[in-house]
């Protein structure tokens, strides 16, 4: 236990003014002096011993003055020695702001109240299994990553919150964590009911790892920097996480990947303005930029500042409302079973409206599907689906014909060879007039060909006279007989092989029309 006498005078004011709750301040008022990057070299009459704080923490002086809530409140010092308070239960508040931390804070397994530590340098901050009353404030501070604390811990990690619990919010506002190749912030199944505030100015060099959080006052990353992924490449990891909103807007840049693989988003999930580099990979290129598989949100915002540099994966994500601009889609995007209500884009007068309907419009929509490796026909139907629900039946034919178009090239060369046909003659089956196109322009050939010549009559003197146009109509339709065909016949060759090839393609018309509207049909 420590002695009153032993304490050296920073330490007696800050014991003297603990009871009440008042401010001890050890700056000297004079900015150069008061640089918290110079803190190691602050001399007696600004240091503070660890031992000193966790004593008064743990009610070494813990007579109240009437009228008065005690709590720790100190700036300015350097703070020697181990903060270690693991288990604790702390009933008083903790503030402490411009101070240089010569050893890591320890809060793991302790329960207290509001914890803050603001514009301040830590070596690390273990607040795993912690369990915070108020809210936990390290706005401005830079925490410092160490060496791997344990051997469940894989790197080197600055902020650990790993399963803890913060009834209020957790504010990093112009916070630095730092950890170069390790995980700035550790904090798989934290509770924050109040929010997590990351926003003018964060700077993170690590790996932000979120896995299973629950964020019910939402995830702000407004302006932040991502500056260096973690092991995996990866810069914020929010895999299973449940939030109501998760902003990474206003200017958030990120270099390497957003992975937010299962989350649950109540409301919005918004990368307005923001910029995504994927991390560099193993040989040329780079890594994903947005992991989003089997993501849930309402609202899905990914009008960006400029394209990404690396892949987008949305497979199986589904979202009520789909936010995009020209800037939006890399490369490559992962679209099968990529759900969605609605599509609005970023005009260019910055105005959101509903895509333009179209060939352009449809083109447009069609090469961002293109992008997505391999076929898939989900990503069409389900584009087809929203022009449909919509009221654009026409974009919606175009879809599916670009679906059919694109099945094509992984068929068999015979199979190609069928498909071309369908697509020439009635497009599938979603371009039906194709078929009366090519019937009036064989009508047309036959009726001009044949009228230049006379055909002889299988029996004189009998049946109809002789009329061209009759006569191609009868050779094109397969079905029936209008008499002309069985009542003449050619000896001039060319006309007699003419004859035959309208025979030949008034069959193959026949067939692919009825093809392309039984398939239609059954679609629909």
């Amino acid at each position: 236990m420590l002695s009153y006498e032993e304490l050296t005078g920073p330490e007696r004011e800050l014991w003297d003014a603990f009871p009440e709750g008042r401010r001890v301040d050890l700056r000297t008022g004079v900015p150069e002096e008061d640089r918290v990057t110079d803190g190691e070299g602050w001399g007696p009459e600004r240091t503070v011993r660890a031992t000193v704080i966790v004593a008064l923490l743990l009610g070494a002086n813990a007579a109240q003055r009437p009228g008065a809530v005690g709590s720790l409140s100190l700036a300015g010092a350097r703070i020697s020695g181990h903060v270690d308070l693991a288990g604790a239960r702390i009933e008083h508040p903790l503030w402490l702001e411009g101070c240089w931390f010569e050893q890591e804070v320890n809060l793991y397994g302790a329960e207290t109240r509001t914890v803050a530590i603001m514009s301040s340098r830590v070596p690390r901050l273990e607040a795993g299994a912690s369990r915070i009353g108020g809210r936990l404030d390290l706005h401005g501070t830079q925490v410092e990553a160490g060496p791997p604390s344990s051997p469940f811990h894989r790197a080197s990690t600055a902020l650990s919150l790993v399963n803890a619990h913060v009834a209020g919010g957790i504010m990093l506002n112009k916070a630095r964590l730092i950890a170069p190749g390790g995980w700035a912030m550790a904090a798989g199944g934290l509770i924050v009911e109040g929010g997590l505030f990351c926003r003018r100015g964060f700077v993170a060099d690590g790996e932000i790892r979120l896995l299973g959080a629950q964020l019910p006052g939402g995830l702000f990353f407004q302006g932040a920097r991502l500056e260096r992924p973690g092991p995996q490449g990866v810069t914020l990891a929010l895999d299973n996480a449940v939030a109501q909103t998760v902003d990474c807007s206003g200017g958030f840049v990120s270099h390497g990947t957003i992975r937010l693989r299962g989350a649950q988003i109540t409301d919005n999930l918004t990368f307005e303005g923001a910029v995504l580099n994927g991390p560099p990979a193993d040989g040329a290129g780079t890594g994903p930029a947005l992991m989003a598989m089997l993501v849930q949100a309402a609202d899905f915002d990914f009008a960006l500042a400029r394209r990404p540099t690396g892949a987008v994966d949305l497979r199986g994500a589904q979202v009520s409302y789909l936010h995009e601009s020209a800037h939006s889609w890399p490369e490559v995007v992962e679209l099968d079973g990529f759900v969605y209500g609605s599509i609005k884009s970023a005009e260019a007068d910055g105005e959101r409206r509903e895509a333009v309907s179209g060939p352009a419009a449809v083109n447009r929509r069609v090469e961002w599907i293109r992008r997505s490796p391999g076929y898939s026909p989900q990503p069409y139907e389900q584009l087809a689906a929203w022009y449909r629900k919509v009221g654009h039946d026409d974009d919606a034919r175009r879809v599916l014909l670009a679906k059919q178009r694109h099945r094509r090239s992984t068929l068999s060369p015979a199979a190609r060879l069928w498909g071309h046909l369908l697509d020439a003659t009635v497009g599938y089956g979603y371009r039906p007039w194709l078929a009366g196109v090519w019937l009036l322009a064989l009508v047309l050939l036959g009726t001009t060909a044949f009228d230049t010549a006379t055909p002889t009559a299988v029996k004189q003197d009998e049946g109809a006279p002789f009329q061209p146009l009759v006569y191609t109509l009868d050779l094109l339709v397969p079905i029936g007989g209008l008499g002309q065909r069985t009542a003449w016949y050619w000896t001039d060759g060319t006309l007699q092989w003419l004859a035959y090839a309208l025979i030949a393609v008034g069959w193959i018309l026949t067939t692919a029309v009825i093809a392309g509207v039984t398939r239609t049909l059954q679609k629909n």
